[in-house]
């Protein structure tokens, strides 16, 4: 029960946090607010395990950097996607790319199953941006942009969750992750940092939609299978939908619903028939979302 309040609540602080970041958008951009997001939670994370990146062998930084730069590009898009679409839409269509990376590894029946149900739930989004409000193409290939790196960022957590004890990969990670977006967001970065108000913002942000989330997640980790961590984090795009329209007055039509329905679906049912196929493994580093 313990395991399942925290995904739960890991859920929760994401789409809090990424509410709490379009806030930032119109004065730091997107990308400038990702930058700050990252780095403050890596600074957070850094200051609490201290990772002893002096013993670090060439392998281990190596697996760390490319941790941090698909953690960096992977919350980087999705920001910008979630700036031009709504919250739930954009968590809906990134979910493809963890998806499509379970079914070309698996390859069955049950496979081409989750990815047609997945399918069908982004073509009634693209069906309710013709009979509803228009779905902004460039904000759509943002968040599939996202999903890419979001299957980059599962390879290289599992890789870095191996070679790096502890959270310090991770800690790191954050940081490089900021780093490597600052050509693109620099600008706005820097509005931040120089306004008190706004960086007390961009501090609420990292806390909630990375350092809370993580930690909650990592915690869950210890207790759950990886069969049903991924379930249950299979429902952060109903999150996102309901946080998108609490906060964020974001409407959620009955074709965006039945949307995010479908790949919740595709998303479960990948997960249980991949565990039927494989033996449990120990879990090291899970893939968490933006």
């Amino acid at each position: 029960m313990k395991e399942i309040l925290c995904i739960i609540g890991s859920c929760i602080s994401l789409q809090l946090g990424a509410a709490l970041a379009v806030q930032l958008f119109p004065v730091a951009s997107t990308w400038g607010t990702a930058i700050v997001r990252l780095v403050t939670a890596g600074m957070l994370l850094c200051a609490l395990v201290r990772p002893r990146v002096s013993r670090w062998t060439r392998t281990q930084w190596g697996a760390v950097v490319l941790f941090g730069a698909s953690l960096g590009l992977m919350n980087g898009f999705f920001y910008a996607a979630i700036g031009r679409i709504p919250l739930g839409t954009a968590i809906t269509i990134e979910f493809l790319g963890p998806l499509l990376l379970a079914a070309v590894l698996s390859r069955s029946l049950a496979d081409a199953l989750c990815v047609l149900l997945a399918l069908c739930g982004i073509a009634l989004l693209g069906l309710d941006s013709l009979t509803g409000s228009a779905l902004d193409p460039v904000g759509a290939v943002f968040a599939l942009i996202a999903g890419g790196f979001w299957v980059c960022y599962i390879l290289a957590s599992q890789r870095a969750g191996r070679l790096v004890p502890g959270q310090g990969g991770l800690a790191v990670a954050l940081l490089l992750g900021g780093v490597v977006l600052v050509p693109l967001g620099a600008p706005g970065a820097a509005t931040i940092t120089t306004d008190p108000s706004l960086l007390l913002l961009a501090a609420g942000t990292g806390l909630l939609a990375s350092l809370i989330p993580y930690s909650l997640e990592l915690a869950a980790l210890r207790g759950l299978t990886p069969n049903a961590f991924s379930v249950l984090i299979a429902l952060e795009p109903v999150f996102a939908a309901f946080f998108g329209w609490l906060l964020l007055a974001q409407p959620v039509t009955v074709l965006k619903g039945a949307a995010v329905c479908l790949v919740v679906a595709a998303s479960i049912l990948q997960t249980l028939t991949t565990s039927r196929r494989r033996p449990k493994k120990p879990a090291s580093l899970e893939p968490v979302s933006c």
